[in-house]
């Protein structure tokens, strides 16, 4: 039986790691796209690839490919396209840090903006037909002119990072409806999970709860406490994208749960789930604070749920503690294996 082949950029990431994960499930030849570096940066799919079995075996049912290449770089992305000729591409690459947009503004737009019109050049250009995922964000709508937000809601971008998912986003239904791809949006509002960078505000909290509780860390330095944020289990979200391309017709959908959290919210569960009040440990530090704040994001994920029949299943509190639970063991692991080395 021939395999789908499904391509993936930013398949180092946390969604692109689960997506992998999820495709080979599915049976899929999955090829990543990743960016060459002086040190290894594929953690997140190390456990993923597992390349061989009983020491020397290749295993048949993980085929699970990397290619060096870089949304940057056009003329790379055409040859992989028409090398691998996937039947489906997810985009997921991006400089995805919002904070960090604002001070590498130019840098954020060439990859997370021109990067997408690269990609859907190159597959324009080679000329076969696979289906097409964008990556696009609940940051689109930034200062939000509905609650919630759906599909039809307008967008006011806050950040140069949203902004440039806002042109990815156009540009995508722009090849859909000039060059007839078979091209969706998905609008993910935040998503977490274990895999989550260390640099995102989930992650930060999840990583510090576990040194703290250790004694390796006395304070966590945060900004804005009150933003209100709709937060998932990335390891669903991803589920929903492999579900858009697998419609008769191309179509954009958020998807989202429909509650809303505060960063104070997410730090009780979180200290909480050890024992700890955070009120003693966190300080607030400006430099954390953004340009121009998002104060509230809440998606309605109806259409997903009518269209794609996909709704999320792990609650707020729930997906936290895992996330501490995570920290806490990946910490003690560290630690352990620090000392047997010692030893």
């Amino acid at each position: 039986m021939t395999r789908k082949k499904a391509l993936i950029t930013g398949v180092t990431g946390q969604d692109g790691s689960y997506l992998a994960e999820l495709l080979l499930a599915k049976g899929y030849e999955v090829h990543g796209i990743i960016r060459r570096a002086s040190t290894f940066n594929t953690s997140r799919i190390d456990e993923v690839r597992k390349p061989v079995v009983n020491g020397n075996l290749k295993d048949p049912a993980n085929q699970l490919f990397l290619h060096y290449g870089d949304l940057a770089d056009a003329s790379n992305l055409a040859r992989l396209i028409s090398r691998i000729e996937p039947e489906e591409v997810y985009n997921l690459a991006a400089q995805s840090h919002v904070r960090v947009s604002f001070d590498i503004p130019e840098y954020t737009t060439d990859i997370t903006a021109t990067g997408t019109v690269r990609l859907l050049e190159a597959i324009r250009e080679v000329g076969i037909k696979p289906r097409f995922y964008q990556a696009s964000s609940s940051e689109m709508y930034g200062l939000v002119q509905e609650v919630p937000q759906k599909e039809t809601t307008p967008f006011y971008p806050r950040s140069p990072y949203g902004c440039a998912k806002v042109y990815s986003y156009w540009v995508t239904v722009n090849y859909r409806e000039s060059y007839g791809m078979h091209a969706s949006n998905g609008i993910l509002f935040n998503h977490e999970s274990p895999r989550r960078g260390e640099t995102f505000v989930t992650r930060k909290i999840t990583r510090a709860v576990a040194f703290i509780k250790a004694g390796l860390q006395d304070k966590l330095f945060l900004g804005n406490l009150d933003a209100r944020r709709d937060w998932g289990y990335a390891k669903e979200y991803v589920e929903a994208m492999w579900l858009m391309l697998q419609q008769p017709e191309p179509d954009d959908y958020v998807v989202a749960t429909n509650e809303t959290h505060t960063i104070r919210e997410c730090l009780e569960v979180a200290f909480g789930r050890v024992g700890l009040d955070w009120n003693k440990y966190v300080e607030i530090d400006p430099r954390y604070y953004r340009p121009a704040e998002v104060e509230l994001l809440i998606g309605d994920y109806s259409k997903a749920k009518k269209k794609l029949g996909w709704e999320p299943k792990t609650k707020f509190k729930e997906l936290i503690e895992l996330m501490v639970d995570s920290d806490v063991k990946l910490l003690s692991d560290q630690l352990a294996g620090r000392i047997n080395r010692q030893g």
